[in-house]
């Protein structure tokens, strides 16, 4: 997952952030468009800056803070939710059961988050006014420990392929070498070395490595072969080496110039500069293998179908899979070049991502195919996130007012 930075600063993201995201036209249709927060409105007395953060908070102490529930003009919890929070019941049956995680002072057990999921499915097609009764939130402190939390947006690629080389078909895409002893290759050595030619873990063959890139970087992806057959790549491991976002390297090299650090960008002046695509490519070594699945819904890590605009990517050492969580989610206005408001979202953590690490970055997953990774590309903004728990006896709130 990975992006872009303003012509070398907004576009650095997907991975790391993407391009702006739309009002009106939005990221997706926003659940809940009324419940919105922003300046001088509701619980929000800052007026975010141009990129969403909100400045002035106070450093928090924990990585979890709970707040009252009743602060909130919770959004509707409607059809498409609860089929997420389905999911979510089975995303915790199908995990290894532990018996509690442990984030910061906080005690996360599957028996509440199995609860949480529980109550909100059955406050469906309603507005929850009396959640805060059953439910208490926690806010995350964020990647500046002032809770403010980076969204980026994700998708699920559909890219042309072939069973066997042919014509400019000669890019494989592998499966996992299981019988690999020792260190696994680089992406130079699989790429440019074929080290795993001739191993029999050729799954298809794509006609642009470039295809195969940004379909790693997402995790999964549709492959449609020349009679329309559509089959799910789904991740199946990493090389073990740590992801390096090539739109950094870029921005930091005088000598590299595309018109923007967008997917679309990057595209466009491979075509121009090919032979700079590998020297690029490669300056991230981590490399993606696949699995073959006959699948019509993408899955993520929790191994359930992913719902756009509700699942999220997430670092499980501080969101468990399986959670429920409400969020504070940015609102661009392109005309304003800003963030203008926060609205609330319900989301579920269903995935993992290489680029997802700590406390401060979520990714947002939002459909399949050409029109999602527009809207992907436009997701790189700062809000806040707050994990759901049942309401604990005693438990002290810090009002958001």
């Amino acid at each position: 997952m990975n992006k872009h930075k303003t012509l070398v600063i907004t576009f650095l993201a997907f991975t790391l952030g993407c391009e702006q995201p739309t009002t009106g036209n939005g990221p997706l249709p926003p659940p809940g468009e009324r419940d919105t927060l922003s300046a001088g409105e509701g619980s929000h007395s800052h007026l975010p800056r141009r990129d969403g953060k909100l400045a002035s908070l106070p450093r928090m102490t924990e990585v979890y803070q709970p707040v009252g529930l009743d602060t909130f003009n919770l959004p509707v919890i409607d059809g498409q939710f609860v089929e997420a929070l389905e999911n979510n019941l089975d995303l915790l049956r199908l995990q290894p059961r532990k018996k509690n995680q442990q984030v910061g002072s906080l005690r996360i057990t599957y028996e509440e988050l199995e609860e949480t999921i529980r109550t909100l499915i059955a406050w469906q097609h309603t507005k929850p006014f009396g959640l805060n009764e059953q439910l208490e939130a926690h806010q995350i402190w964020g990647a500046d420990q002032r809770s403010n939390v980076r969204f980026t947006g994700y998708y699920t690629p559909v890219i042309q392929v072939r069973k066997e080389p042919k014509g400019p078909y000669q890019y494989p895409l592998y499966d996992r070498p299981l019988e690999w002893e020792g260190d696994l290759p680089t992406r130079r050595e699989i790429e440019g070395k074929n080290v795993l030619k001739g191993m029999g873990l050729e799954l298809a063959y794509a006609a642009d490595k470039v295809d195969i890139y940004y379909m790693q970087v997402q995790g999964s992806g549709f492959v449609e072969y020349s009679n329309g057959q559509l089959d799910l790549f789904a991740y199946n491991g990493t090389n073990r080496y740590p992801y390096r976002s090539i739109e950094k390297y870029i921005s930091d090299r005088e000598d590299i110039t595309p018109n923007n650090l967008s997917i679309s960008g990057i595209r466009r002046y491979f075509k121009q500069n090919p032979t700079l695509r590998d020297t690029i490519l490669f300056q991230n070594p981590s490399y993606t293998f696949f699995t073959r699945k006959r699948s019509s819904q993408p899955t993520g890590a929790g191994i359930v179908p992913l719902t756009s605009g509700y699942s999220i990517a997430v670092d499980r050492r501080y969101i468990p899979l399986g959670s429920c969580l409400l969020a504070a989610f940015p609102v661009y206005d392109r005309k304003k070049h800003r963030v203008v408001r926060h609205e609330y979202r319900f989301l579920v953590a269903q995935d993992v991502g290489g680029a997802i690490k700590g406390a401060g970055h979520v990714d947002l997953y939002v459909g399949v195919g050409s029109e999602a990774a527009r809207i992907a590309g436009r997701i790189n903004y700062f809000g806040r996130l707050w994990l759901l728990l049942p309401k604990q006896p005693h438990a002290q709130f810090i009002s958001e007012e």
